[in-house]
Order: C-alpha cells, then structure tokens, then sequence
C-alpha cells in the first residue's frame, strides 16, 4: 500500500511538470497582429449581369459585392536635407521599419517636442545598432531648423545619426507629407511657426512596405512602451517568432 501510495506520488510529481511545460509550448506563445492603417477594398459589383469594379472604405458597404483585393495607402517618395546638410531619400528607408514624427527645435513647451524627443531617444536606445529600424524627425519650422541648428539639437538627444535622422526642407513639402502622407495635422504653410506653435505630437510606426501600422502619443511613456513591443512585432512578422 505504501508502495503504491509513494508511486502514485512521483507519478504525480512527473506528470504537473510535463503538463506545464505541454501548456506553456501550445498556448504560452503570444501572437497578435497589428493593424493597417488606411486600406480600402477593391470590390466587384453584380448590376444586371454587368460587373463592375469599385473601392470602398465603409465595411457597412461591402455587403452583396465580392472583394477582390485590399489597397493600402503608402507613405509617398520624399527628399529633404538631414542635419549633416546632405540629401535624404525615402529610398534609404526601402525594406526598412522606421518610426517618425514631426517636432520643431524653439518649441516652448516643455511638454511637447522635448518630451517627445526624449521619448524618441527611448525607442533609439531599445534599438541601438539595429539596422532593420530608422527614425526619422522633420522638423515643421524649416525657416529658423538649419542643418546646423539641427545638428545641435540632435547632438543634445545623443542621436545615433546612422539610425536616427533629422530633416528639414520646404515648408510646404513637408506640410503636405504630413496631411497627405502620415495622416496627421499640421498648420496651414502661411501659419507663424512660434515657441507656441501646435502641431501633432504622434509617432508614426512605418512597415517594410511603407504602410502606417501605428499611432502613438509621442508624450505618454505608456504609449511608447507599446511602440517599442510592436515595433518587435513587425520585426519578426513572417518570422514564426513569438512574443
């Protein structure tokens, strides 16, 4: 009777080990996707035997036609100078992640682009020396952010700037990426670019393709945090990797 109660005992002691391990190996790997920002359906459409080819935002709208494909919207080409002074191409970024914002140097608020750039220089330093993620800050008050000016402030963050790039160019180009392509607010081009200047205080997480997956308040730490994790996220989508 001992003998068996001692068996009985061990066995038990052998089988919880192997059932934790059994249960962290089939579920206590955490995926999860992340979204696509901007995407539109390609939907073909049935009318009296004819059909026809539409795209559609509204999913209310999807309903009876057949969807052939999604689009996304990309981040279009741009070209703007760095701190160095030199040109830099959204083609440098091609098959890369990168995370931007929009900031200017004489902002006088120290709740804002300075928050901001400090939290940037956070997600820098998670990532320090990796090539696959770049980031990248434009500035939204070319006139007074030179190179050189530039060059100071991002000296000032300790900016890795074989990863972390700051630009500057025509007002108005840079405007129109920000509404056109990042999705986010900037003044009109006549607006005075004061110390009390406001603009959008978001990052902006960039796939390999170009595509926006992600919004972030560039000064809430929290919202940082959770930059980070999805920027691990796109890095080992494909990857089979878990989190």
């Amino acid at each position: 009777m001992k003998n068996l109660t001692k068996n009985a005992i061990l066995g038990t002691l052998i089988l919880i080990p192997l059932a934790v391990f059994v249960f962290l190996y089939g579920f206590g790997k955490n995926y999860y996707e992340i979204d696509i920002y901007h995407s539109r359906w390609v939907v073909e459409v049935d009318i009296d035997g004819e059909i026809f080819y539409d795209t559609l935002r509204d999913a209310s709208q999807v309903e009876g036609k057949k969807i052939i494909d999604t689009l996304y919207h990309t981040i279009p080409n741009f070209q703007f100078a760095n701190q160095a002074g030199q040109e830099f191409s959204s083609e440098e970024l091609e098959g890369k992640i990168y995370v931007a914002d929009f900031f200017f140097t004489r902002c006088g608020n120290p709740t804002l682009c300075p928050r901001m750039s400090a939290e940037m220089r956070r997600v820098q330093q998670s990532f320090l020396g990796n090539e696959t993620l770049k980031l990248i800050s434009f500035t939204v008050d070319p006139e007074y952010d030179s190179p050189e000016v530039l060059l100071a402030y991002a000296q000032e963050y300790e900016a890795d700037l074989s990863q972390w790039y700051f630009l500057t160019g025509a007002k108005e180009k840079i405007y129109n990426l920000a509404y056109q392509g990042f999705k986010v607010s900037a003044m009109d081009e006549s607006t005075s670019v004061t110390p009390e200047f406001l603009h959008a205080t978001k990052f902006m997480l960039i796939d390999q393709k170009g595509r926006v997956r992600g919004y972030y308040e560039g000064t809430d730490r929290e919202e940082i945090d959770r930059l980070i994790i999805e920027i691990k996220v796109l890095m080992s989508e494909g990857k089979g990797v878990g989190l």
